[in-house]
C-alpha cells in the first residue's frame, strides 16, 4: 500500500503572493484614503450649511417678533464669559441647541467663544427690506448675514455664508467693484 500523504501535501501560500496580495492591498489603500478623507470632509460642510440654514430660521423668527428688523450685534466676542449681545446670546430664545453654532470643521473657536460663526454687523439694527452690503441694495441674495470665523472648508473661499434671503452656500455670491 502507498502512502498517500507523502503525495498529497496541502500547499499553502508562497513569499511571492503574499507579497503581491500584501501589495496589492496598500495600492487600494492608497487609493481610497484620500477619497474617504475628501468625503469625510464634504460631509462636515454640508453639516456646516445645514446650521447656517437653522441660523436663517432662527433670524427670521427674530425679525417676526421685532417688526423685520434685524438684531443689533457685535460680529462675535472673544470668549463665552465675555459680556457682548452677540448672534447665539440674541437668537437664543429662537435656537435652543448650541451645537447649531458649531462648524463642524471647528476644533477650537467654538468652544472658546460660543460660536463658529461671525455675524455681519453691517447688517446690525437695519430693516430686512432696506438691507445694504456695500453697493449691493436690491439682491438679498447678495447680502452675506452670517459667514464661517474662518477658512475651514475646501474650495476657492473655504468659507460658508447665509445671506439675507437665508440661502446658504460655500460659493462667495458678493463682489465689491473698485
Amino acid at each position: 500500500m502507498k502512502n498517500l500523504r507523502s503525495n498529497d501535501r496541502s500547499r499553502g501560500f508562497t513569499m511571492m503572493e503574499l507579497l503581491i496580495v500584501i501589495a496589492i492591498i496598500a495600492a487600494v489603500a492608497a487609493l481610497v484614503v484620500p477619497f474617504g478623507k475628501s468625503m469625510r470632509a464634504k460631509t462636515r460642510q454640508a453639516a456646516c450649511l445645514n446650521n447656517l440654514k437653522e441660523i436663517g430660521i432662527g433670524i427670521e423668527s427674530y425679525l417676526q417678533d421685532h417688526s423685520d428688523t434685524m438684531p443689533d450685534i457685535a460680529a462675535g466676542r472673544k470668549t463665552k464669559d465675555e459680556d457682548v449681545l452677540v448672534l447665539e446670546t440674541a437668537l437664543a430664545d429662537y435656537i435652543e441647541n448650541p451645537e447649531i453654532y458649531h462648524c463642524p470643521e471647528d476644533q477650537e473657536i467654538f468652544k472658546e467663544t460660543g460660536s463658529s460663526y461671525i455675524w455681519n454687523s453691517t447688517q446690525s439694527g437695519k430693516n430686512k427690506h432696506r438691507l445694504e452690503f456695500f453697493t449691493i441694495t436690491d439682491d438679498p441674495g447678495r447680502v452675506p448675514l452670517v459667514t464661517d470665523k474662518e477658512k475651514w472648508h475646501p474650495g476657492e473661499s473655504g468659507v460658508n455664508v447665509l445671506y439675507a434671503d437665508y440661502s446658504a452656500s460655500r460659493e462667495v455670491n458678493f463682489s465689491v467693484s473698485p
